[in-house]
């Protein structure tokens, strides 16, 4: 089942622990004072110097020539497949990759591309995998342009692609003529989990993309990088998707101020998730995946309290997550505190006791 978060009970109480999604966080006072204080101009002329100073951070950030600005991670992803893709190509990726099966088709609407999926464990597949997945390049069959990866594996639990996979995965591809894609919306979870720069996870990878409303804690946008050739190609496909702006220095302002005061601080929510994960763990009947990141992916079933019972149970507390391909799927993130958690666990520990 896709992500499916729970109808909102009018008479539950408001919701004082959101654990549904990191992308959930509000912009802190000092966030907003940076986009109030932001200097801005005309993005699609390039006149904006909060955005362009965005945009060239995060070049240097991703070790790329050049960046630009989106509204939103799909739209980096979608502009990143219709530029380095044609109609009827075929894109490798996992089988519970965004492009595959949470972004609405639009990779097929808008590109008509083939994007075959590729099994693994917790979101990823092997090098080998890909490689034996390769086929000559025949009139018979759609020819394999592009394979893309996601850093962190939403559906596989947040978990980190280790960078000799990521390394040799680019080495299979460059052997093979295939251009490589990064989806990296919590890219900086796993820079912060491993020590690796994200210079140096994102080298190799001719596309990479951060998102700012993630982890990063921004209301709005991401960044993708790449050669100057390719953003320009980006660039063009911005402007057809509707996603050329004009004074974005306000959203961009966020950002930067992300950067600045928000990357070092995930190192918390992986605290935070790991903290769920061992207080759920001790609840007899509840199997938890042990997260890498901040995303703890748990299975109730056997305490006798399905998923959806217990989501909606904690959606009466106050408390916010949902069920996610059959797991229950709890996000830490700057809005959640060590006291968040431990209320939480206790709630869900209140909640199996009572059934």
């Amino acid at each position: 089942m896709p992500y499916t978060p729970p109808p909102r009970d009018p008479k539950a109480p408001p919701v004082r622990i959101n654990l549904l999604s990191d992308t959930q966080t509000r912009p802190t006072p000092a966030m907003r004072e940076a986009m109030a204080r932001a200097e801005v101009g005309d993005e699609q002329i390039g006149d904006d110097p909060t955005t362009n100073l965005l945009c060239e951070r995060v070049a240097n950030l991703l070790g790329k020539q050049a960046a630009v600005f989106m509204p939103s991670g799909t739209m980096c992803n979608v502009a990143a497949t219709l530029s380095h893709c044609r109609p009827g190509d075929e894109i490798l990726a996992h089988e519970t990759a965004h492009i595959l099966a949470r972004e609405g088709g639009a990779h097929a609407a808008l590109g008509g591309f083939q994007i075959t999926p590729l099994s693994g464990a917790d979101g990823q597949f092997t090098p080998d995998t890909f490689r034996n997945t390769l086929h000559p390049r025949t009139r018979y069959q759609p020819p394999q342009i592009l394979v893309s990866v996601e850093q962190t594996a939403n559906i596989g639990g947040g978990t980190i692609w280790k960078k000799s996979a990521l390394d040799e995965v680019v080495q299979i591809a460059r052997s093979n003529g295939l251009a490589t894609h990064m989806d990296g919306a919590r890219l900086l979870n796993a820079c912060v989990a491993t020590g690796i720069t994200a210079r140096d996870m994102a080298a190799g990878w001719d596309s990479a993309w951060l998102d700012f409303s993630k982890g990063l804690g921004a209301p709005v946008g991401a960044v993708i990088a790449g050669s100057r050739d390719f953003i320009d190609d980006v660039w063009r496909w911005k402007q057809r998707l509707g996603g050329s702006m004009r004074q974005s220095g306000i959203c961009a302002a966020a950002c930067l101020h992300a950067l600045d005061h928000h990357v070092d601080r995930l190192a918390d929510d992986h605290a935070n998730a790991r903290a769920l994960a061992r207080g759920l763990s001790q609840i007899p009947g509840v199997e938890v995946q042990q997260p890498e990141t901040n995303l703890v992916f748990f299975v109730p079933d056997k305490s006798g309290v399905g998923g959806a019972k217990l989501v909606e149970a904690l959606n009466k507390r106050g408390v916010l997550l949902a069920m996610m391909d059959g797991r229950i799927r709890a996000c830490t993130h700057l809005d959640v505190t060590a006291a968040m958690i431990e209320e939480t666990v206790g709630l869900v520990r209140e909640i199996v006791r009572a059934t």
